[in-house]
């Protein structure tokens, strides 16, 4: 008998990136279907629909997908984004953190919710994204590794994923740049390989800081240098996060934000970007994911990158009781709680944290 071919969803944007991932996965000879997600957007004057999953992204899904001969559904998670990311993401700039709302959708819709959506209602194998990471499967179980494109590299997202997540999971841009993904589009015919990549956090609109003064109660309050001396006025605590340099109205700068006294509502900034309430040289973290258990022996000594894009810096992680600190020789600057840290070793993806 015929063997029957391995199904997989793949979720689709509209994107050069899911697009390709979808292209190379019919190539494979995958039985593949496109799922576009629709998610929440705010609405009135200066809004526009989410950037993620407009209707122009929707048409362009669709186009891709007729282009390949593969069926594409939307499917509405608008109830579940807007309370598990966008009231969560509201939650925490209140209590004078800086969530990560990409980190959080990966784990709780993308790599959840629709990884659960994608076996019951299609019955598929394997979810496929778009993401730039290497999965590889060994005797110890299945590991996440940075990708060949180092400027695409996605993996800081993903540290929340799990084994028995992971065995259902395809990442078929793992080996290429992103300019060999825009000339495979070109290549497969896809009228979106020129589409430029999308930027900022999807659901915000024009900025973050018109987003949260629509959404939240914001208290203007007084701006201290770390002497106590008052140089100026904020116009409310959320808008602001550790080590901000830009929108503070202050003279005879640069001031950085270094400390957010939610009790005082007020806001603590230093004339120097090395001013020690910047400056750390151990972070604790909570809310813990080791991508593969097995691996983490205790002290572990690793490297730790604590924002997209930034730099990893060795470290040695300590665990005493269930709290987690990492340790490191050379004192980093603007460790942000809410944010997340991440830990590699060489290429490999541990797993990581939010930074308390």
């Amino acid at each position: 008998m015929k063997k029957t071919k391995k199904k997989v969803v793949v979720a689709m944007s509209g994107g050069v990136d899911s697009s390709v991932a979808a292209a190379l996965l019919k190539k494979q000879d995958y039985d593949v279907i496109g799922v576009f997600m629709q998610f929440w957007y705010p609405t009135g004057e200066n809004y526009e629909e989410n950037r993620c999953c407009s209707l122009q992204s929707y048409e362009e899904a669709v186009a891709v997908a007729q282009t390949l001969a593969i069926p594409i559904y939307k499917v509405n998670f608008s109830r579940q984004f807007k309370k598990i990311i966008v009231d969560e993401f509201l939650v925490e700039h209140q209590r004078g953190l800086t969530p990560n709302p990409c980190v959080a959708c990966n784990k709780f819709i993308k790599f959840d919710l629709l990884l659960k959506y994608s076996q019951t209602v299609f019955g598929a194998d394997y979810l496929a994204t778009g993401h730039y990471v290497k999965l590889t499967h060994g005797s110890s179980g299945y590991q996440l590794l940075r990708p060949r494109d180092k400027n695409k590299d996605q993996t800081y997202f993903l540290y929340n994923l799990k084994q028995e997540q992971l065995k259902h999971l395809l990442f078929p841009l793992g080996n290429y740049t992103k300019n060999q993904v825009r000339k495979l589009a070109k290549k497969f015919n896809l009228s979106i390989h020129a589409k430029p990549d999308s930027q900022e956090i999807c659901f915000v609109g024009a900025s973050r800081q018109n987003f949260l003064n629509k959404y939240l109660k914001l208290k203007p309050g007084n701006i201290f240098d770390t002497t106590g001396k008052k140089l100026g006025t904020h116009k409310g605590l959320p808008l602001y996060t550790l080590g901000q340099r830009t929108g503070l109205g202050l003279a005879n700068g640069p001031w950085y934000v270094a400390h957010i006294d939610l009790k005082a509502n007020a806001l603590i900034v230093a004339n120097n970007s090395q001013h020690q309430l910047l400056s750390k040289n151990q972070v604790f973290f909570e809310k813990v994911n080791w991508i593969n258990p097995s691996l983490i022996k205790f002290p572990l000594k690793c490297s730790a990158q604590i924002r997209y894009r930034s730099q990893a810096w060795p470290c040695q992680i300590e665990k005493k009781a269930q709290k987690f600190q990492a340790i490191f020789k050379k004192p980093l600057q603007a460790v942000t709680p809410g944010q997340s840290i991440v830990f590699y070793q060489k290429k490999l993806l541990l797993g990581g944290g939010v930074i308390v």
